[in-house]
């Protein structure tokens, strides 16, 4: 499975549960009635939002941590001699910085668990 945005909306939906800030008489013998659902509009909204934190930190050259899964780090990559591999032609590839992934140890344990 893949997992897409609207994946993680509809997770956002099924999990999250927003308290509500009147008490409604039903409210006082049923907990359930004390939250409500998000609507899909907030959901998407939220990880948006969360995208677009973690976007800015990275283009500013932070690190993102999530702790449990993993760290999203920049990296400077020095310009460098290429070879084009159709033509074989040398060519100078530009510097640049690259997103890369490092796995908690946490994460490695579980994909890593047999049976």
């Amino acid at each position: 499975m893949t997992v897409t945005k609207s994946t993680l909306v509809s997770s956002v939906i099924e999990n999250v549960r927003v308290k509500k800030k009147q008490k409604e008489r039903q409210q006082f013998l049923f907990s359930e009635f004390d939250y409500e659902v998000l609507s899909k509009k907030r959901a998407r909204e939220l990880v948006d939002s969360l995208f677009e934190v973690m976007k800015r930190a990275l283009e500013s050259g932070e690190q993102v941590m999530v702790p449990g899964f993993g760290k999203f780090l920049v990296q400077f990559k020095w310009a460098r001699k290429g070879r084009n591999p159709r033509t074989g032609e040398s060519i100078i590839l530009d510097s640049r910085r690259r997103v890369s992934f490092r796995c908690s140890p946490k994460l490695k344990q579980k994909i890593n668990r047999t049976g």
